[in-house]
């Protein structure tokens, strides 16, 4: 794998540390060199910069063997001795506790030996392994914070797109839920509508004073009306899995022709929020509610019930406002605010998020607008939602 600009600064700043030790330690060791040896410092040098270089380019790719390497470079160069060091700390930080063990152990043992084979008094013996002894602890301990803190960081990251992933399924699947159950709901509304094409063509087909070619025709719009019913069933009726069947097969009369709830049905609404403990005031400033087209009225329901739930979700008890208005003819506006729980109002808590994505689905079904958020110490959603305009009422210049 590629090095990145960053890592390749990263490895030449620890290959300079790695030198800068091995010089250290070439000066420390200067006295050893008897007079007729000075001139093997440069060789010492040389092989010390060939380690620095396979430090720069191997310790990310084979650390375990670039240490091994090194182990047995500084044998014959103190100035190995610092990149053998590093390469010690990165098999810390990217090798197993096993690993790395048996690298030191190696690597301290072989220092052991050149120290023995050194012309050095026990004292500086002893105080020598100590100080490399100590050294190594303290690579090793430095190491392998830096590969818990990386692997902590990777584990945050993994969980954080777990949870972003996690979050676009449930988004997702929100949105598939709402079209379902609108489709559901166009089935109930359309059923019933050929149903009742099917009935009036049948009472045209079958009126004794109705002529043969109207008799004729309403038997083809009849038929023609069945022929639809069976179709839509057939097309949307995989959505209505979760309704119950009745033993042949065939889903209950109640489901099938379950009625859609409406306008005329939020005070019963907000009556069984009322019973659940919710504190819950209606406003509704519309003249006539069967008024309003029976689809409008369906979403607006469904606006208010996810606008109660939200409320009982994360903010139980709370007062919760409601208000319908028809706003001159031309819109229907619906707005639920409720006040935020004291100990919640300067948190901003996360949620799922699933069904405000369910309402946008409906409210742009219909070329509405929504908007939801904090204002103040309330949480608002408020859902606007186009009227068709009325005949003899369309709007001209001057209105």
């Amino acid at each position: 794998m590629r090095r990145t600009k960053r890592e390749w600064f990263a490895d030449a700043g620890v290959t300079a540390f790695a030198a800068a030790v091995g010089l250290l330690m070439l000066a420390a060791s200067l006295d050893s060199f008897p007079d007729d040896k000075k001139n093997a410092i440069i060789p010492d040098i040389a092989v010390g910069a060939v380690g620095c270089v396979l430090l720069l380019l191997f310790r990310r790719t084979r650390p375990a063997t670039l240490a091994v390497v090194l182990m047995i470079i500084q044998i014959s160069a103190s100035t190995a001795y610092g990149p053998a060091a590093l390469a010690v700390w990165t098999v810390a930080v990217r090798c197993s506790w096993r690993v790395t063990a048996l690298v030191a152990g190696a690597n301290l043992s072989i220092i052991a030996s050149v120290f023995a084979l050194a012309p050095i008094s026990p004292s500086e013996y002893r105080d020598g392994l100590v100080t490399f002894g100590l050294g190594y602890a303290v690579l090793i301990t430095l190491g392998l914070l830096v590969r818990s803190q990386s692997e902590l960081i990777k584990s945050l990251r993994e969980r954080a797109q777990e949870t972003e992933e996690g979050q676009r399924l449930r988004v997702e699947e929100a949105r598939l839920l709402e079209r379902e159950r609108i489709a559901r709901e166009m089935h109930d509304v359309l059923a019933h509508r050929i149903s009742l094409l099917s009935v009036h063509a049948g009472a045209l087909e079958f009126g004794p004073d109705a002529p043969a070619a109207q008799r004729e025709a309403a038997g083809i719009i009849r038929q023609t009306a069945y022929e639809a019913m069976e179709d839509l069933r057939e097309v949307i009726g995989v959505l209505r899995a979760d309704a119950p069947f009745t033993t042949d097969g065939a889903q209950t009369v109640s489901e099938r022709d379950r009625p859609q709830p409406t306008l005329t049905d939020l005070p019963a609404l907000i009556d069984e929020s009322r019973e659940a403990g919710a504190h819950v005031i209606l406003d509704a400033r519309i003249p006539d509610p069967a008024a309003i087209p029976a689809r409008i009225g369906r979403h607006a329901y469904r606006v208010v019930q996810e606008g109660l739930t939200n409320a009982r979700k994360h903010a139980p008890g709370s007062h919760v406002r409601v208000t319908v208005e028809a706003a001159g003819g031309a819109e229907l506006t619906i707005e639920v605010a409720n006040r935020l729980l004291p100990a919640l109002a300067a948190l901003d808590l996360p949620g799922s998020g699933a069904g405000l994505v369910g309402l946008r689905e409906r409210v742009d079904l219909v070329g509405g607008t929504i908007e939801h958020g904090r204002t103040g110490d309330e949480f608002r959603l408020r859902v606007s939602l186009p009227l068709p305009a009325r005949p003899g009422h369309e709007a001209g210049p001057d209105q």
